[in-house]
């Protein structure tokens, strides 16, 4: 999928192309909502899970039923139109915060909207590149953690084989696209 950017006109969600072209985002626009739907289930089946058991009603109308997650993952993530894609042309999200009148006591705050991203990186992972996301060197981390400098080396290691990254800024620029440790 190209970069697209989603927004609300006239209380309706629409999607911008690259080539400028505006379209109201509908039921009939299967190829989008299919992807849209893949990347949604891949990334985060957390708010997939929440969206499927909101609309659960409607599952034996299939696509209306994928209309309706793609629509208020859209909605909760994604408000006008930026200067930031809401997708890039990797198929990356980029969040927006979005004016919610049930902003701080909306019950899929943090579920559907801002949801946690699956990075597939296990919870020891996650808690060493967390500190090094925040600027912390290998010994510091170490210390914190009361683990040996090479056991953080092998876990900084795995993250970088996982995703598919050399080096810090690549593993920074990934968290930060993907809203790793700000859910």
């Amino acid at each position: 999928m190209t970069e697209l950017e989603f927004y609300i006109f006239e209380d309706e969600l629409w999607c911008m192309y690259p080539n400028k072209k505006n379209e109201r985002v509908t039921e009939d626009k299967t190829e989008l909502i299919k992807w849209m739907i893949a990347r949604i289930r891949e990334c985060y089946p957390e708010a997939y899970k929440a969206l499927s058991e909101c609309y659960k009603k409607s599952a034996y109308n299939v696509p209306y039923f994928q209309f309706l997650i793609v629509n208020r993952f859209c909605r909760c993530n994604f408000g006008g139109i930026d200067n930031v894609k809401d997708v890039d042309s990797g198929g990356h999200f980029n969040f927006e915060h979005v004016s919610c009148p049930l902003r701080g006591e909306c019950k899929y705050e943090c579920g559907i909207c801002g949801p946690k991203f699956n990075s597939k990186l296990s919870g020891s992972e996650l808690r060493v590149m967390k500190l090094m996301y925040e600027g912390h060197n290998v010994e510091n981390v170490a210390d914190l953690l009361y683990l040996s400098p090479n056991t953080i080396k092998n876990h900084i290691k795995s993250v970088y084989l996982k995703l598919g990254i050399h080096e810090k800024a690549e593993f920074i620029d990934y968290a930060h696209r993907n809203n790793l440790f700000n859910a």
